[in-house]
């Protein structure tokens, strides 16, 4: 066998030199690509513990508002049992003032009637009691005057008393 021609062997020497250079250039470049996923891959992992940690966090605020929301249920719940038995005690407390309150309107209905009343027992007691009469002209309506103050029992004492109108109004 013969050895090649020198311009073939400067050739194929040129040849797998290029051949090289492109393996190593391949390599660099699968090297930075390693090295680019290996830092996307760490990112993506302390975002995903980050994503995570903050699940967790709003998990455990979800349950702390829930359970505060729980309580403020109970509390309200028996502010609405209290308010309840509160109406209920009013309404027991105003069916039994109810018939005293009629009576009082009941009262005030009759107020200016009494007032009149009272206002002529008054005058009439202003008045006082009638002269002595003439027992020959005695009063219509019998022996005593309507005003006076006798049972019919009364025969011995004076058969006519002055009259007493008093008022406790």
């Amino acid at each position: 066998m013969s050895a090649p021609p020198p311009l073939q062997i400067r050739e194929a020497n040129a040849h797998l030199a290029a051949v090289h250079r492109r393996a190593a250039e391949l390599e660099a470049r699968l090297d930075a690509a390693e090295r680019t996923v290996r830092t996307q891959a760490e990112r993506l992992a302390r975002h995903d513990q980050q994503l995570r940690a903050a699940l967790d966090e709003l998990g455990r605020a979800k349950d702390r508002e829930i359970a505060a929301l729980q309580e403020q249920l109970l509390t309200s719940e028996a502010t609405v049992q209290s308010l309840q038995a509160a109406v209920c005690q009013r309404d027991r407390l105003i069916r039994q003032l109810q018939p005293r309150a009629e009576l009082l309107q009941d009262i005030c209905r009759r107020r200016p009637p009494l007032a009149g009343l009272m206002a002529t027992l008054a005058e009439a007691e202003r008045l006082g009691p009638l002269p002595a009469s003439d027992p020959s002209h005695p009063l219509p309506g019998g022996p005593s005057s309507p005003l006076a103050n006798s049972t019919g029992e009364e025969e011995d004492r004076d058969h006519l008393q002055p009259a007493v109108f008093g008022t406790t109004v």
